[in-house]
């Protein structure tokens, strides 16, 4: 018995500090000084994203006595069930594990000055009740939301992976403010009040020498344009569809725009909860960041990595040629074309996006028995290159969500076709068709690989924070499979669809840029869809458009690509370019039954 009584003594005033906690809380009112969240400024130093005041109704259940629950509720402006309802999960020790009578919960948060004001006057009617002072999140401009993100009280399962977060707290949930949460949201402060034997606050605890002042969350620099970001919404109104668009020699996102998009400003305050279920609702998904969640095939702007794989494998030179008349025909399998002059060489191919010139390299690359041993074999060889590309994986972009795209291996055809299967089976993956899907980012983060001859830097949407140094992943470069020579064929085919191919209005007077539409196949109608990058030499930006049942590449994808480049390029857009932007945004697309 002796040693029984020993473990639990040991066990009590050694091992556990449970019994040390209640009683601080008897004898001390701790209050929590929020720190102030780190501002977020764009490329530019402007300004998107700061604090206001706001104000938290506050309880200490121990203090609450003869409170009149209705006049509370007139005062708040809240139901009944809502403070039951409250009230029990403050009490709830699996949603708030920190519960305690002594300690300070949050009964509700985002009051307005007004609102304040006016419970303020009451506040002596409801003993136990207080208000506290913080801040909520403020915008400069109304666009950028999937990038910025927004902020929600903290779930159960955001206190029981971080100690940081109690009950009430507010958490990062969707874009930057969710990846950058912990240098965003600061360090909290302790004011200790010291209580008597009654549990009435006497004063400040040693003259407030043992309080912890909080300390502010640090600023974050985006690489975002905002102006740019601005010029992407206004082409997308009224569409589905993404535009990215990256600096190459950086991996710093200038723009990342998805359609439909919402005003980040109604994700705050006390309304956000009744906005985001409206939102969610929405069949048009507004939500959803199509540029890193959205996976569609890629269509024409695919073929530049299958021109780099077949050069590099040896399959094709510069100078090889394939038939083309009206497509590809082989074994009663027909790929359909544009009319184009035939037979053409790699460049020419590039320039006019012909089908049967990448159905033929495909074809021939899965025939290579000699080489390669086996269709599987080749098409394991294949998709190492389109990952080594960027495809197929999240390319580790700095915010949340980032979906990998659809790059098929050797073993998902083996499973559908069994061993009975080769290069005429999946042809239709050399024009970005058939299994093959990739995101937005991923097809412009290919239009930043060739503009750099062969490498790129994980795409990044931030570029600095205030006082430390990005993740090492966003300076490192990550070399393809390819060559250089082998790019600059590439290049040189991108040039020449500008100059006089399928991307003759992404012209821009004095910038020689490089271009590759895209016509992805759909069940309705066709996506539009472009990829380039300006300019040809030193180049500063690369683009990706896509545009949902925009039709061919150049009806949407090039004139927008193009405004993108020359803004950013130029500073601004010139009279006839700001015509085009007002012809692009009020042309309608019929999407099933409903227009945008």
């Amino acid at each position: 018995m002796a040693v029984v009584f020993l473990i639990r003594l040991l066990s009590l005033q050694i091992f556990s500090d449970t019994y040390k906690l209640e009683a601080d809380n008897n004898a001390f009112f701790n209050k929590v000084q929020f720190p102030s969240r780190g501002s977020i400024y764009d490329r530019n130093n402007n300004l998107l994203v700061f604090n206001q005041p706001a104000y938290d109704v506050t309880l200490i259940m121990r203090e609450i006595h003869d409170l009149d629950t209705l006049e509370l509720c007139r005062s708040l402006h809240i139901t009944k069930e809502f403070f039951d309802n409250r009230i029990a999960s403050i009490k709830d020790k699996k949603t708030n594990p920190s519960y305690s009578p002594y300690t300070v919960q949050v009964f509700m948060a985002h009051l307005s000055i007004e609102d304040c004001g006016a419970f303020q006057e009451k506040l002596f009617r409801f003993p136990g009740f207080s208000i506290q002072r913080r801040t909520i999140r403020k915008y400069s401009y109304n666009v950028g939301a999937h990038v910025l993100g927004d902020m929600a009280e903290v779930s159960k399962s955001d206190i029981k992976s971080d100690s940081y977060y109690g009950m009430g707290d507010f958490i990062g949930k969707q874009g930057v403010e969710r990846s950058y949460e912990k240098v965003l949201r600061g360090e909290k402060g302790v004011e200790r009040f010291l209580r008597d034997a009654h549990g009435y606050i006497q004063g400040r605890y040693k003259n407030g020498d043992m309080d912890i002042p909080s300390k502010p969350g640090k600023d974050l620099t985006l690489s975002i344009d905002i102006e740019l970001q601005q010029l992407a919404e206004r082409l997308l109104e009224g569409k589905l569809g993404s535009i990215v668009a990256i600096e190459p020699a950086t991996g710093e996102v200038l723009c990342m725009a998805s359609a439909p998009t919402f005003d980040p400003a109604i994700m705050v305050g006390r309304q956000r909860g009744a906005n985001q279920i409206k939102l969610s609702q929405d069949s048009w998904k507004p939500l959803l960041n199509r540029a890193i969640m959205g996976q569609f095939p890629p269509g024409s702007t695919f073929k530049t990595t299958q021109a780099l794989t077949f050069l590099q494998e040896g399959v094709v030179t510069p100078s090889t040629q394939y038939p083309c008349l009206g497509g590809f025909d082989f074994g009663g399998l027909h790929v359909g074309c544009h009319s184009h002059p035939s037979p053409l060489p790699l460049e020419a191919a590039i320039a006019t996006s012909c089908n049967g010139y990448f159905c033929w390299g495909l074809f021939q690359m899965m025939g290579s028995k000699n080489k390669y041993g086996s269709v599987q074999k080749a098409m394991a060889t294949w998709r190492d290159y389109m990952v080594s590309m960027g495809f197929g994986y999240p390319l580790g972009v700095d915010l949340p969500g980032e979906k990998r795209g659809m790059i098929p291996n050797e073993k998902f055809y083996d499973k559908y076709y069994g061993k009975y299967w080769n290069g005429l089976t999946i042809v239709s993956i050399s024009i970005g068709q058939g299994e093959v899907t990739a995101t937005p980012l991923q097809i412009a983060n290919l239009g930043a690989t060739i503009a750099n001859r062969g490498y790129f830097i994980t795409p990044h949407v931030a570029k600095e924070v205030r006082g430390s140094s990005l993740d090492s992943i966003y300076q490192t470069r990550r070399y393809t499979m390819v060559g250089k020579e082998h790019y600059e064929t590439v290049v040189r085919g991108m040039r020449a669809a500008v100059q006089g191919g399928t991307c003759r209005n992404a012209n821009i007077p004095g910038i020689e840029v490089c271009g590759k539409t895209g016509t992805a196949q759909n069940r309705g109608k066709d996506h539009s869809v472009f990829m380039g990058f300006a300019p040809m030499e030193n180049p500063r930006i690369a683009v990706a458009v896509y545009v949902e049942n925009g039709g061919w590449g150049a009806t949407f994808g090039v004139p927008i690509g193009s405004l993108i480049m020359e803004k950013y390029l130029k500073g601004h857009l010139s009279v006839e370019s700001e015509e085009r932007v007002l012809g692009i945004r009020n042309e309608k697309i019929e999407y099933g039954t409903h227009e945008r």
